[in-house]
């Protein structure tokens, strides 16, 4: 065994005996301090093996400095309180060194044994080496926590702060997986990349969350979205509508903060990989409270920007709406003008020519009396509507309700329109009324809902070079009246579809594109509804064109 003779030398010892030899040779020769750093299971050995006990007591009775770098376990903690007593002591997570160092002498064991005496270790007093290892013990020393601090944590259940670098995917994507199973109250996600989410879906991640969000989580995710990962968003809004997705920037790193505890960062190696574990670079894996403050912290500040994006995105998005709605309000404003100015101005001329020429051409006077009458009621109607369409606006509607058989009204109209047509000498339009029962009786204004079958009637011609028009009730068990109008015309242009109810809208080379606005206000007066569709099938032998339908309630007196 060596000895202390002053020269430099290096040597290796083997069995316990003279193992033990040296560190209680090391430890007496010591002059103003010794440090140990020991793997959890080296406490014990110092508590319970009576040499290495004294030893250390002797020390302290020289007032030598001595430290202790450990582990501290709950399976070492009363060891670890007992070396406490005799000397400073600090826990550092994982440690595997095994050595000692003082003054001048520096050992390492070997082959490291729970209880036993420690059967090899390694020797030297050489300087450069020695100096080596006072610098790593140093180094150990500052990142190691006081074993009080540990000791309390342990017995109180408190997790100590670390930080872990990883490098291996696959460790990784198990820790993905373990912090998506571990959120209870909320998590924070920034995903670097659309396709960071599908190999996160692969994973199972979207599970866990939705779970979580179910169990009433706050979850809040940043992604660039695309066609990448539309559908794997569109899961997750459907399964848990409080997971709040905002659309990010494409980026090269990513962040997972989970329950305002612990984070997960990490760096983007491939971006196009199809697996979390070829993706990740380098990650970062800690529950330091500064750590994760500081990124729960950018990731609000990031989130409340993105907010402020979208918001101005959707202004904006509403902006071109509604400018581009303003252009359409304008043109069919225009377009109005025009056709109302056509039409009062036709039928006035006509009028006023005709007037003139009644004194002159007295053997035409009944012809001429007729189509003054005629372009009179023209103009009285063009005149009602735009009287209807200021009420309407100006929420001064009034309805006369009365009670009459519904199907009165209907054959009314219907009968007009036929005399129409055969004056017109249209014989390839017919007109056909099919009723579910002979009298609906319904409590309504009955002169309102003659105008509406006429507006309805009036453009089914109008549209309907040949075939058929049908006019449908029917009476539902909710007291709902449901009528119809199918015609075999042209259909509804897919331009004006969406506006089809909307003033002003026409396709016809007369009339002014009121007549389905008023008509659906006086229906909706009456707390009914009403649209339209193209005839999509020919089972009623109809064929092509359209239909319009529009309900009212009926309300029969008591038996």
């Amino acid at each position: 065994m060596p000895l202390n003779t002053g020269l430099e030398k290096t040597d290796v010892l083997y069995g316990a005996e003279n193992a033990t030899n040296l560190l209680l040779q090391m430890a007496s020769r010591a002059k103003s301090r010794i440090d140990f750093c020991n793997d959890y299971t080296i406490p014990s050995v110092s508590i319970r093996v009576k040499l290495f006990k004294n030893a250390i007591s002797e020390a302290k009775r020289k007032y030598l400095k001595f430290r202790y770098i450990t582990e501290i376990t709950h399976k070492n903690i009363l060891y670890c309180k007992e070396l406490m007593e005799i000397a400073e002591v600090r826990h550092l997570n994982g440690i595997k060194a095994n050595f000692a160092v003082t003054d001048t002498e520096y050992t390492s064991t070997a082959i490291m044994q729970e209880v036993h005496a420690i059967p090899e270790v390694i020797y030297s007093n050489v300087k450069r080496i020695l100096e080596q290892q006072q610098y790593l013990f140093e180094t150990l020393w500052n990142k190691a926590i006081p074993a009080e601090q540990k000791i309390r944590e342990i017995e109180q259940g408190i997790e100590s702060e670390f930080v872990e670098v990883i490098t291996d995917g696959n460790r990784a994507a198990q820790l993905i997986v373990e912090f998506a199973k571990s959120v209870k109250k909320e998590a924070e996600l920034l995903l670097p990349q659309d396709k960071t989410m599908v190999r996160a879906d692969k994973l199972g991640i979207w599970d866990y969350l939705i779970h979580a969000s179910k169990e009433g989580a706050s979850i809040r995710i940043i992604c660039p979205l695309s066609e990448e990962n539309v559908q794997i968003t569109n899961r997750i809004s459907s399964l848990a509508p409080n997971i709040k997705i905002l659309e990010g920037q494409h980026s090269d790193a990513g962040l997972f903060i989970v329950d305002n505890e612990k984070y997960f960062r990490t760096e983007d190696k491939d971006p196009h990989a199809l697996h979390v574990s070829d993706a990740t670079g380098v990650t970062i894996y800690s529950n330091s409270k500064k750590g994760v403050n500081s990124f729960k912290t950018f990731f609000d500040l990031l989130w409340k920007q993105t907010e402020l994006y979208e918001q101005i995105k959707e202004s904006n998005k509403q902006l071109t709406l509604a400018n581009e709605q303003l252009k359409v309000t304008d043109k069919m404003q225009k377009e109005f003008i025009n056709i109302a100015s056509h039409e009062m101005k036709t039928p006035t001329q006509t009028i006023l020519v005709l007037s003139g020429l009644l004194q002159s051409h007295p053997e035409k006077r009944e012809e001429m009396i007729q189509r003054i009458c005629s372009n009179a009621r023209r103009l009285q109607r063009l005149t009602n509507d735009i009287l209807d369409v200021t009420r309407i606006e100006s929420d001064t509607l009034r309805l006369n309700k009365e009670q009459f058989n519904l199907n009165d009204i209907i054959s009314n109209v219907l009968q007009d329109y036929d005399n129409e047509l055969r004056e017109a000498n249209r014989p390839n339009v017919k007109l056909l009324q099919e009723p579910d029962e002979d009298i609906i009786l319904v409590e309504a204004d009955k002169a309102r809902l003659t105008q509406v079958m006429s507006n309805l009637l009036s453009n089914a011609i109008k549209f309907t070079k040949e075939g058929t028009i049908l006019v449908t009730t029917k009476k539902k068990e909710d007291k709902q009246i449901t009528v119809s109008v199918k015609d075999s015309g042209e259909g509804i242009d897919s331009e004006i579809f969406p506006r089809l109810f909307s003033k002003f809208v026409t396709r016809s080379d007369t009339g002014t594109g009121l007549g389905l606005f008023i008509s659906k206000s006086i229906v909706q007066a009456h707390n009914g509804n009403m649209w339209a569709e193209n005839n999509s099938d020919v089972s009623t032998g109809i064929g092509k064109g359209a239909t319009f339908y529009f309900t009212i309630s009926t309300n029969p007196p008591d038996q």
